[in-house]
């Protein structure tokens, strides 16, 4: 099946865009002689590698925006905020190692099957093995144990996937393969919540189909996937220093590359607190059924992922061709924090839905640029898992650091009738995207 993908035996490359690259080189400047370095597979290719990426985001997020919920209201009704908190928070815990060591594993690997698609078959498995888990846990360790192992099979996929990137595309034919795995997060969760409502209520299957589809994904691009493999002498050194960098890149020395980090923790810390909270914003506040929220819950995530596929293809072929990223990653800062706001003070689930796509337009516009923003930043491009693990760390932190804070701010201002102040977590997520949307302004390297 590989056969019909171009540069299945591609010599070994380095990405020019090093840390002594300016950002005045753009997609006009580019020559065709650069594209010979990377094996440029065909547009099949992208349709695989998507799959992969929506399969994976589909099995971490549907849990978590949905099946973990109703999951732990069965296991403890009066307490199931706090093992989602619980749950989320652990897993997340875990693939802030995952991201950054797998990465390094990957950019070392050896094998035959090469250096990338042993970890798409590894993350196939944890994500069947966690979505069992899920299924038959009868108390919080053991929902915890079991959102650990899927946290870290999504880490392993991610890993690859984002690698594949780097590995396989100049940096000037990079936008579109940014958009498909950076839309892969919100079109992931709107397939994987519309394949648990068709079969609603029925949890085992709610569970087990997206994981199912999360696992097909990665195995068919590990079977497509030209994936080169690393000969022992070309294996990048590892000491102590080289150890130490494995959840460390020197901010002084990689600045750009710092400020890209921080950024994205910052956009990640709103997409957190729209992410897990927003089924029990709408028990809670809204007044929803328990029965009824994942069908609202679709609904939401589908405005958001619509309006998201609706500019953020065209956001990645433009940023293509005007070799220039930031304009486009600040914009979409900006309004993901509006749509933010707008959901703070939504009175109704109309304008609820309405604050969810504002949403997914910043959300979608971002997603498709940064990634690539992101490659032409990398500390080390010859070896690009690693750094792309670390960055990884920034989407997956929120997701420790909200649950910790959320009661804090969930009390801001609360009253009898209203217990739970949403309108200041969301607003705390909207602030955190404008800060966001602000640190992109230093980086050099890119334009």
């Amino acid at each position: 099946m590989s056969t019909f993908l171009s540069g299945a035996d591609h010599p070994d490359h380095t990405d020019p865009t090093d840390s002594t690259t300016t950002a005045s080189t753009t997609a006009a400047s580019t020559t065709t002689a650069d594209d010979t370095a990377w094996p440029q597979p065909q547009v099949g290719f992208l349709f695989f590698l998507g799959f992969a990426a929506i399969g994976a985001a589909m099995a971490n997020l549907v849990p978590l925006v949905l099946t973990l919920s109703i999951k732990a209201t069965a296991i403890d009704p009066e307490g199931a905020t706090t093992i989602v908190s619980i749950v989320a928070g652990v897993g997340a815990l875990f693939s802030l190692v995952a991201f950054p060591v797998l990465g390094r594993i990957s950019d070392r690997t050896t094998s035959r099957l090469g250096r990338r698609r042993p970890f798409l078959l590894l993350g196939a498995v944890l994500v069947a093995v966690g979505s069992v888990g899920q299924l038959l846990a009868a108390g919080t360790f053991g929902l915890t144990a079991a959102g650990v192992v899927t946290a870290v099979g999504f880490s392993s996929a991610i890993v690859a996937v984002t690698a594949v990137i780097p590995d396989q595309l100049a940096p000037h034919r990079r936008g579109p393969a940014s958009a498909i795995v950076g839309l892969s997060l919100p079109v992931g969760a709107v397939v994987g919540l519309f394949i648990a409502q068709l079969v609603s209520p029925n949890l085992p299957a709610m569970i087990l189909l997206p994981a199912a589809v999360g696992v097909v994904g990665c195995v068919l691009l590990a079977a497509v996937l030209p994936d080169r493999r690393l000969a022992a002498a070309e294996r990048p050194p590892f000491g102590a220093r080289e150890l130490l960098g494995t959840f460390w890149v020197n901010p002084l020395r990689d600045r750009d590359f710092a400020w890209a980090w921080l950024s994205r923790l910052l956009i990640f810390l709103g997409v957190a607190a729209i992410q897990a909270y927003q089924a029990f914003y709408l028990i809670i506040v809204l007044h929803f059924a328990p029965a009824e929220v994942a069908g609202a819950v679709f609904l939401s995530t589908l405005v958001l992922t619509a309006a998201a596929l609706l500019f953020a293809p065209a956001a990645g072929k433009v940023s293509d061709r005007v070799g220039r990223r930031k304009p486009f990653v600040v914009t979409a800062a900006l309004i993901f924090a509006a749509g933010l706001l707008l959901a703070a003070f939504a009175g109704s689930f109309p304008v609820f839905l309405v604050a969810m796509g504002v949403v997914g337009l910043g959300q979608g516009v971002y997603f498709a640029v940064d990634i690539a923003l992101v490659t032409q930043i990398l500390p080390d491009p010859a070896n690009p898992a690693k750094d792309l693990g670390l960055m990884n760390i920034a989407n997956t932190l929120p997701a420790s650091i909200v649950p910790a804070l959320a009661p804090a701010i969930l009390s801001v201002s609360a009253t009898a009738e209203a217990p739970q102040n949403f309108a200041a977590l969301f607003t705390f997520g909207a602030v955190a995207g404008l800060l966001g949307a602000v640190l992109i302004l230093p980086i050099r390297k890119a334009k």
